[in-house]
Order: C-alpha cells, then sequence, then structure tokens
C-alpha cells in the first residue's frame, strides 16, 4: 500500500494505492485522496481511506480468487474469537474435567463417524467398547474393531506433534483399519472404487498417488493463505475426491478435518450421524465448486464446542 502521484495539467492527485496479483499478472486498486494536497494531509487522508482501500482489495480478491470469500470478515472474526475464548477456557480446567471431556467427545465422534459409514453400534454400545472393553451382544468383530480402532487413530491424531503429510495419512489409516483391510491398512488402493450416493467418480488407481501428491502440495502452498476453517474443508473435500484408500476414506477424511483445525489451535468437531444429509449435501455443493456449504457446516458445530483437546 502506498501514495501514488498523478500529474495532469500542472496539477498534483494524489491516490492511496494497492496491487494485487491475478494469476501471472497483477491489477492495481486505488483510492482517490485529493488533489494538490500538503504532506500532512496526504498523510491524514491516508489513515481515513485505508480501510476503504482494504475493503475494496478484499472484493477484488475474492474475485480473482473465490476461496478468499468462502468465509466472510464476519464470519472470520467470530471464529478467531471462539478460538481465543474457548482457548482461555481450557486452560482453566481441571485434569478430570479435561479427561471426563476426552471420553464424552471421543465417544460421540467415533459412534458418529463410523454411524455415517453404516455401522450398527450405539452409542452406549461404543461407550462400553472404548472405556469399558465390554463387547456388545450380536455385533460384529469388524464393528467393534472399527471402534476400537477409531480411538486409537484418534489418540495418535492427539499425540502427533507435526504437520499434516502422507506418512501421517497413511499411518492413520494403517491404525484405522487395523485387523480390518489386512494388507490394504495403510496402503493406497489398487482397484477402482466408487463413492455410495454420488455421482463424483474416483480416480483411477493408476492415478490416484499423483492426485493424492497434488492435494498435499496444494496443502503445503495453501495452508496459511486461506483460514483454517477453509483449509479444513478444502482438504476434506479434495481426500474424498481421491478417495485413496480401498475403505475408510469417510473416516480418515474426518480425521484429516480436525486435524487442520487443532493444528490452528481450533477445537475439534464432530459432525453429527444426525447430519448425515446436510453433510452429503455439502460434499455434493463442493463436487460442483461450492466449498461454502462445508465451511458453514464446520462452523456451526466450532460455535458449539466447550474445550480444545
Amino acid at each position: 500500500m502506498h501514495v501514488e502521484t498523478q500529474a495532469r495539467k500542472g496539477r498534483k492527485y494524489y491516490y492511496l494505492s494497492r496491487t494485487l496479483r491475478n494469476g501471472n499478472a497483477w491489477k492495481k486498486i486505488r483510492v482517490y485522496l485529493g488533489r494538490d494536497l500538503s504532506k500532512l494531509e496526504i498523510e491524514n487522508l491516508s489513515l481515513q481511506k485505508k480501510s476503504e482501500l482494504e475493503a475494496k482489495a478484499a472484493a477484488i480478491s475474492r474475485k480473482i480468487d473465490p476461496l478468499l470469500g468462502v468465509i466472510s470478515d464476519t464470519d472470520a472474526a467470530e471464529l478467531d474469537n471462539i478460538r481465543k475464548k474457548i482457548g482461555e477456557r481450557t486452560k482453566r480446567t481441571g485434569k478430570a474435567q479435561h479427561q471426563n471431556y476426552y471420553e464424552h467427545f471421543v465417544t460421540q465422534f467415533t459412534y458418529d463417524t463410523n454411524a455415517i459409514e453404516g455401522s450398527t453400534l450405539s452409542l452406549q454400545d461404543t461407550s462400553l467398547i472404548l472405556f469399558e472393553k465390554t463387547v456388545p451382544k450380536g455385533k460384529s468383530l469388524k464393528e467393534i474393531s472399527e471402534a476400537q480402532n477409531h480411538k486409537d487413530a484418534f489418540d495418535f491424531m492427539l499425540q502427533y506433534k507435526g504437520d499434516l503429510t502422507s506418512a501421517f495419512i497413511l499411518k492413520i489409516h494403517k491404525i484405522l483399519m487395523h485387523n480390518i483391510l489386512w494388507k490394504y491398512a495403510g496402503k493406497f488402493r489398487d482397484t477402482q472404487v466408487y463413492i455410495r450416493g454420488s455421482s463424483l467418480r474416483p480416480p483411477s488407481p493408476g492415478r490416484v498417488e499423483q492426485e493424492f501428491r497434488q492435494m498435499m502440495i496444494w496443502y503445503r502452498r495453501n495452508k496459511k493463505k486461506y483460514h483454517p476453517a477453509v483449509v479444513a474443508a478444502a482438504m476434506h473435500h479434495g481426500f474424498e475426491s481421491v478417495h485413496p484408500f480401498m475403505d475408510g476414506n469417510g473416516r480418515v477424511g474426518r480425521l484429516i478435518l480436525n486435524f487442520v483445525l487443532r493444528k490452528n489451535g481450533f477445537p475439534l468437531i464432530d459432525i453429527k450421524f444426525s447430519d448425515r444429509e446436510a453433510y452429503y449435501e455439502a460434499l455434493d455443493r463442493a463436487d460442483n465448486g461450492d466449498l461454502k456449504p462445508l465451511a458453514d457446516l464446520i462452523i456451526k458445530y466450532v460455535r458449539q464446542s466447550e474445550i480444545i483437546l
């Protein structure tokens, strides 16, 4: 941002100016300050007009890059305020209360994320498996393993201190699919898969690793460019679009979504089984280039959060 001077017919006209990148080109935007101004007048008017220029720049940026407009400035400010308040509340939370919330959240999250994928375990069944080591009657070994494995993957995510990488995602899948997918646990698929209820066709087996790498490149290049809620939504949708594994893609994707939020100081969210229709609709809209419904769903859940795990 700088003051630009233009001379016309012996008079000087002053503008507060800024340039924005548009692909390989640059676009200049200006706000008029006045003509034949003193140095003091230029300084005062520049301070007065700064917010106007920033608003104009933001509007143009959103047209150039639609992802910048997924979350409004108002929502972004609210989210950052929520992050601060929950962070302060978490610091005041005692160890016993924190453990109690952890057990509540991981039970509910495990129940919901597995129910979305077709598990018949109830919330009570899930609680008994995870914390009482009790096997409910009439439930399959697969469903029992899915519940325990999800908690193990969740715990691994909480303990992990690095950034989002291919190795981390493969490890999450390996834990999640232990004793379920056997040799395919932690491995990219080598067959074509389909997404139930979606017209989107995931890439062929020969293209999975290439598209997965492109997704990770996008993350490294853009993780600081966009608001964390937008990055979380984009990575979740991108991962589900690639569908890199034989099974477990939805559950891994929701863990990735949460990892991005937590990495940026936000609370974890649990997409409810009861909200699955809105969730599916949001993913479908993202397939068609509109990420806002998925980001809005994330924002809805962040608003309801209590503690940062």
